[in-house]
């Protein structure tokens, strides 16, 4: 197929968030374009403004079309693939032979597919032999999911269809905004409130989706915890706990409800912000339907106490007696595209394909037979993202590194790192630092198809190609697996990620271990591998996805229609009961106070997505949201002798930024809401904070202390859609 060539229409998915929303791209004389899917059953037709230019990507000026490699003149120029591997293989080997196997590293997306995820995960332990490969899913949803792992059994997002959403008579939802980060999801909320449902949402700020919304909580950031306990001390207290379903299904309330007994609303209020009779409205509301659903977003789960937060809210769902009940349940929102997927295969540090422990003995037997090794050649559990970022380098004197936990890697640090899929410059916690180490680095190699601010450190830079010109599968937010289709061929010298992991592997001498001659044909190996475990793909093929538009996992060989609903007779653990967890509020790693009095929260604005590397490159989304607002209520802004559009410094313990005030009456009056999309002076994750959560290893990003102040006008951010 030639690149940019007239070609049929392509049924294919949207390349950004989780929603994974239907389309069809065309091929035409003036270049690609999109044209809405009105048959698939996510989305329905519905696009959003990301959505209907994402094919403005594919013919960018900006696009690498040739790898780079620095020179002696320290700049990067262009080179041959022969040149580009060349370099990274004697980099490696050189590498590995003077500090160890550990003293490289991978770091992933939760963008790529699942074949490319399965396969960086392999290529790490079976050509590599690190364990120090993670990803920046690891910043997104694995609070939820350790949450979910220790009270249900299992880590899928919506372990029901979006389909139930309309059905359920009232829906609590928190810590997420819909409207803005995935917009064709509200048609759901939207069918829901016309069949008479109520929702709730809790938020520090008033969103757009807490616009629609029934009821507004308008929360302290970092107080999940505390409301979600209030809300059960009302429940019980008022006998709308589903005390058979307890009994029957769960273990382990005794010791939830004795902590319950000690929020009760006048606490809650204090710590929360909110007033008790929105508490009793909110517990009234749940405990009354015969149908409802708790849906929780990065609110709750970026946080320290992430796991935590998430554990308390399923506390709620099983008292309610919600979890596996029709049109009822718990579940979390995934943000980055193949954010589901990402994590089930293999490229977070402590697991394999199939959602495995990489600890477990007879998970290591089963991989490492599929994959034709010894099991005892599979290293360990590596380091979590944050800490995997902030040990790149020379070993440093003890007590200079920023975040500690299990490791697995060499005492020198690692000295070489291969990205795939991650700006993680602008998108890492305290992304000055993460900067710094990565220049500390003796050697980086970055996959991408346009020189972010992190392929910019790099020493070779690999031309990958981009979502419409590879076949692939991913994962949606309900667990739904479906198929992305290639329209067209990669331009100039561009490769697929799965050509760039093979060829590095052949290089490397693990030729035999990595040999497909497509995407499908790992798919199948990926469904081998996770055949028996949470994650079953073994009953998938490519033809079945196609066919049933998507299929739900878990998908064994012998359940090959898939399971859109879990939890309907029992759970995935050792009782096959749920398991309660006893949660307290605890503080945020760093509250405000004299020096620092605001609280600062993070997240997404529509128009722009990620770390903005594709976004802030298309006209259209930059004239919607040209560069970082900060978001400041307006008797907030007065006593700083702010007004809308003033330039405004942004300082934390860890760096500062420079921003465009934006008056907003809906947010509270102690709180900053910073977009994370843009980089350099503008990156609002210079400031934010990496205390982990113990379990999860999460970074804090909705959560920190700040000060502001206002900064001249002639500093003010520059207008620009592409910052590099």
């Amino acid at each position: 197929m030639q690149s940019g060539a007239a070609t049929l229409e392509t049924l294919t998915h949207c390349p950004y968030c989780a929603f994974q929303c239907g389309m069809k791209l065309r091929g035409a004389g003036d270049g690609p374009s999109v044209a809405a899917n009105d048959e698939f059953p996510v989305n329905k037709g519905a696009l959003c403004i990301k959505g209907w230019t994402a094919a403005e990507t594919l013919g960018h000026p900006d696009r690498l079309l040739t790898p780079l490699v620095r020179n002696s003149a320290g700049e990067l120029a262009p080179a041959t693939w022969d040149e580009a591997l060349s370099a990274i293989t004697r980099a490696f080997e050189a590498t590995q032979a003077s500090y160890g196997k550990d003293a490289v590293g991978v770091f992933g997306g939760g963008s790529l597919t699942n074949e490319k995820s399965y396969l960086l995960g392999k290529f790490a332990r079976v050509a590599l032999g690190t364990s120090n490969i993670d990803y920046n899913g690891r910043f997104c949803m694995s609070s939820a999911a350790a949450a979910g792992i220790r009270a249900l059994g299992v880590d899928r997002g919506l372990p029901f269809p979006l389909e139930d959403i309309p059905h359920a008579e009232t829906i609590l939802l928190v810590g997420s905004n819909p409207a803005a980060t995935m917009p064709p999801m509200m048609q759901y909320f939207e069918a829901q409130r016309e069949n008479g449902g109520n929702l709730i949402v809790a938020d520090p700020r008033r969103t757009a989706t807490a616009e629609g919304a029934a009821l507004h909580l308008r929360i302290a950031p970092g107080s999940d915890a505390a409301l979600a306990n209030g809300l059960l001390h009302i429940l019980i207290g008022r006998g709308l706990i589903d005390s058979d379903y307890i009994e029957a299904r769960t273990e382990g309330f005794e010791r939830v409800r004795g902590i319950a007994a000690t929020y009760w609303p006048e606490r809650v209020e204090r710590i929360t912000g909110v007033p008790e009779s929105q508490l009793l409205q909110t517990a009234l509301m749940l405990g009354r339907s015969p149908s409802a659903m708790i849906l929780t977003g990065r609110g709750p789960e970026q946080q320290s106490q992430g796991v935590n937060n998430a554990l308390s809210f399923i506390n709620l769902a099983l008292a309610l007696g919600l979890v596996g009940k029709p049109n009822s349940g718990w579940g979390c929102l995934t943000g980055q595209g193949n954010g589901q997927g990402g994590r089930e295969h293999g490229q977070k540090a402590d697991q394999l394909p199939g959602y495995r422990l990489i600890t477990d003995p007879a998970a290591r037997r089963h991989v490492a037979a599929v994959w034709g090794i010894d099991e005892d050649e599979l290293p360990g559990p590596g380091k979590s993202a944050f800490e995997l970022l902030d040990s790149l380098g020379p070993q440093r004197a003890s007590g200079d590194f920023t975040a500690s936990g299990p490791g697995g890697g060499n005492a020198g640090g690692i000295r070489c790192l291969m990205v795939m899929g991650s700006n993680v410059v602008v998108s890492a916690p305290n992304s000055g630092l993460v900067e710094r180490r990565l220049k500390e680095l003796d050697f980086l190699v970055v996959a991408d198809y346009f020189l972010s601010e992190t392929a910019q450190l790099a020493d070779v830079v690999l031309p990958s190609a981009q979502w419409a010109e590879e076949d692939g599968t991913m994962t949606n937010l309900e667990g739904r697996v479906i198929l992305r289709r290639a329209a067209f061929a990669p331009p100039g010298d561009v490769r697929t990620d799965l050509e760039i992991i093979q060829a590095l592997a052949a290089r490397l001498g693990k030729e035999r271990f990595f040999s497909f001659p497509d995407a499908e044909s790992v798919f199948d190996e990926l469904g081998r591998a996770s055949a028996g475990g949470p994650a079953d793909y073994s009953g998938m093929s490519y033809g079945m996805i196609a066919e049933n538009q998507g299929l739900f996992w878990p998908c064994p060989a012998e359940k090959q229609e898939g399971t859109p609903r879990m939890f309907t007779s029992g759970f995935p653990t050792a009782s096959g009961k749920a398991r309660f967890h006893p949660v307290r509020h605890q503080p945020s790693g760093e509250e405000p106070d004299e020096e620092y009095p605001l609280y600062l929260t993070t997240g997404r604005v529509l128009a722009q997505y990620q770390s903005g590397s594709q976004t802030r490159r298309i006209g259209a989304l930059n004239e919607l949201a040209p560069s970082a607002e900060a978001e400041v209520n307006p008797a907030t802004a007065e006593r700083y002798g702010l007004s809308d559009g003033d330039p405004v410094r942004l300082e934390t313990r860890r760096g500062n930024a420079t921003l465009t005030v934006k008056l907003s009456p809906t947010i509270r009056p102690d709180t900053i809401f910073a977009p994370f999309h843009w980089g350099g002076q503008q990156s609002a994750n210079r400031l934010t904070n990496p205390a982990l959560d113990p379990i999860s290893r999460m970074p804090e990003f909705k959560v920190c202390a700040v000060r502001m102040h206002p900064v001249p006008s002639d500093a003010a951010p520059p207008k620009i859609g592409n910052e590099e």
